[in-house]
């Protein structure tokens, strides 16, 4: 549904469709709900860590960013499902496409937590 709303309206109006989309996730998606956890437990130990304000914002930002595309990822396959139940290869390959996105991301969260922690363990 399109809000014809402007200025702090349609900011209320997009927060609260925003809500309803994170609610759908947590309510829908298996995946978007482990991500979500693994954001609640490590954000707060990026936070302690004795790294700097930018490392921090890298590690953190990386999960975030895991958070993002899984969120895209889920909407793609929101989509391809409500077109129909049939099989197509361009249905599947958009699927497959945004799976793919959501192991890179989580490639490069993996990888730059690695990058951030390995000279902490060798001090």
């Amino acid at each position: 549904m399109k809000s014809n709303q402007t200025g702090f309206v349609r900011l209320i109006y997009a927060t609260r469709y925003s809500w309803l989309g994170l609610r759908a996730a947590w309510k829908s998606e298996a995946a978007f709900r482990q991500e979500l956890v693994g954001f609640l437990v490590l954000a707060p130990v990026a936070l302690w860590l004795p790294v700097t304000g930018l490392d921090k914002l890298l590690l953190i930002g990386a999960l975030v960013a895991v958070i993002v595309v899984e969120l895209l990822n889920s909407a793609i396959e929101a989509v391809v499902d409500r077109i129909g139940d049939e099989f197509h290869p361009l249905s599947g390959q958009a699927k497959d496409m945004g799976s793919a996105a959501v192991l890179l991301t989580l490639l490069m969260a993996i990888a730059t937590w690695l990058l951030v922690l390995i000279p902490l363990l060798s001090l």
